[in-house]
């Protein structure tokens, strides 16, 4: 699917805010260019008209901003259907979390009902006991290939011009923006998401996939040039309209930088805050975050919050110890080329102060708080959990749920890193990080496409992941 668009395609639900007892919701459309604006959204006393969001050669994209309550379920109506929404947040409630929906090559060729497997395992169990939110931790999209076809960018990040002209630019960004259009809109069409997107908000956060593999790990050079500077806003750009219904100058109440130099957000309910910094668009080969994304976990760290909080890392918090395996990748040749995905995580050598620093946050947060900190993570296409020792009792539980539509990698490489963390992580001194199984398993990482399913009972928050072929697990309380 290239550009062409032929049916409207939407509603896709985003929260933007929760404020008291109101959800504040985006619902975005595509249509193709020319057609008239989608129906109106029907609610309970009123209607809402979707309003034009920006144009693309073949399409344009629209949203129609709305409240619904959040302490009881709701409903809205749109072309002809009602649309059920899971909107009590104050009880019981589920969550689901999702990352790496695509591949590095050739996705946009893959046959729909193998891609899309656990997707359709999804919405049937949303069917069973619905999901209040759907948390997207990145890689929603797999940009690597839009750079190919045109001159200035087939080359990148190896190669690159040093001085394009300004038109030359600007028909680049042109290429670009149209190469992620068709990645988010082939994405937001198939059957199983879309069915899901309409009834359960979204709330998401990018990685590097989003831009291109190991974004900010590359050398300065390659980001900083202009091709990787209009690769970044083209790919920003897209992120603002489809993961998030919005444009600069227009960002929700839930972003920390309302001006976007940080797309990090943050989101309070009853009894739950969840975070998620930006990991990327502040990234270098030397820092994780930048100073917006310091200055929000600060201030997150700062302020007194109930209940649970989930924390958001687009690349797993807690990890083995990979100092190990970037000592031999740069010792074996072969091997050096793997060594941006190496320096993508919070364990590399390069940034293991700045790991340091957000551990102890972390430990800080749970300490003055009284409360439970869980942190959820994708990247790295297997399941797995970990656990960091904060004493007294108390502890961080990291849960890794990654690959909905991206294919495990070899059992092997699972078992390599089973044994890597078996050699167990220290980074702050008596508190001990160890990697341990998923309920009922007894290998540490399991090769298998999956998600995660987060629910509050009246015990508490517990996870459970499924699994594409053992099925879901069993409940791990948090």
């Amino acid at each position: 699917m290239h550009s062409h668009i032929t049916a409207t395609i939407g509603p896709i639900l985003f929260l933007d805010d929760l404020d008291g007892s109101r959800m504040h919701l985006s619902a975005l459309f595509i249509t193709p260019a020319g057609d008239a604006p989608p129906p109106s959204l029907g609610l309970e006393r009123d209607k809402v008209t979707p309003t034009r969001l920006t144009d693309f050669d073949h399409a344009t994209v629209w949203r129609a901003r709305f409240t619904l309550l959040a302490d009881r379920t709701s409903s809205y109506t749109w072309n002809g259907d009602t649309y059920s929404v899971a909107s009590d947040l104050t009880g019981s409630m589920r969550l689901a979390y999702i990352s790496c929906n695509g591949e590095e090559v050739g996705d946009m060729d893959r046959e729909g009902s193998e891609r899309n497997a656990m997707w359709a395992r999804l919405r049937d169990e949303h069917r069973r006991s619905p999901f209040a939110l759907m948390l997207h931790g990145g890689d929603q999209i797999y940009a690597d290939e839009v750079t190919q076809g045109h001159d200035l960018s087939d080359g990148w990040p190896d190669k690159s011009p040093p001085a394009p002209t300004e038109a030359a630019l600007a028909d680049l960004r042109r290429h670009l923006r149209h190469r992620f259009f068709d990645r988010y809109a082939a994405i937001y069409s198939a059957p199983e998401l879309a069915w899901l997107a309409a009834r359960v908000p979204s709330l998401m956060q990018w990685d590097d996939h989003d831009i291109c593999d190991g974004w900010g790990s590359l050398r300065r050079s390659q980001t900083f040039s202009p091709v990787g500077q209009t690769l970044f806003s083209a790919a920003r750009e897209s992120c603002l309209i489809f993961q998030h219904a919005t444009i600069d100058g227009d960002l929700p109440a839930r972003f920390a930088d309302l001006e976007g130099r940080h797309l990090g957000w943050g989101i309070d309910a009853p009894g739950l805050r969840i975070l998620a910094p930006d990991l990327r668009s502040e990234r270098t080969r030397r820092a994780i975050m930048g100073p917006g994304g310091w200055t929000m976990m600060e201030a997150e760290a700062a302020r007194r919050a109930s209940g649970h909080t989930l924390l958001m890392s687009s690349v797993p918090l807690l990890g083995p110890r990979l100092s190990v395996l970037e000592t031999l990748m740069v010792a074996v040749p072969r091997m050096q080329k793997y060594e941006d995905d190496l320096r993508d995580q919070w364990q590399s050598r390069a940034h293991r102060d700045e790991w340091r620093r957000l551990l102890r946050l972390v430990r800080d947060m749970v300490e003055h708080d009284g409360n439970d900190l869980t942190s959820i993570s994708g990247e790295i296409h297997l399941a797995t959990r970990a656990v960091m020792d904060l004493g007294q009792g108390r502890r961080l539980n990291q849960l890794v749920a990654s690959g909905v539509a991206h294919r495990a990698p070899p059992k092997g490489w699972a078992r390599f890193l089973g044994a890597l963390a078996s050699l167990g992580e220290d980074p702050l001194s008596g508190h001990p990080i160890r990697i341990r199984p998923l309920p009922g398993k007894s290998a540490r990482y399991i090769a298998e496409r999956n998600y995660l399913v987060l629910e509050r009972g009246a015990d508490g928050w517990s996870a459970r992941w499924d699994l594409e072929e053992s099925g879901m697990t069993g409940s791990l309380p948090l």
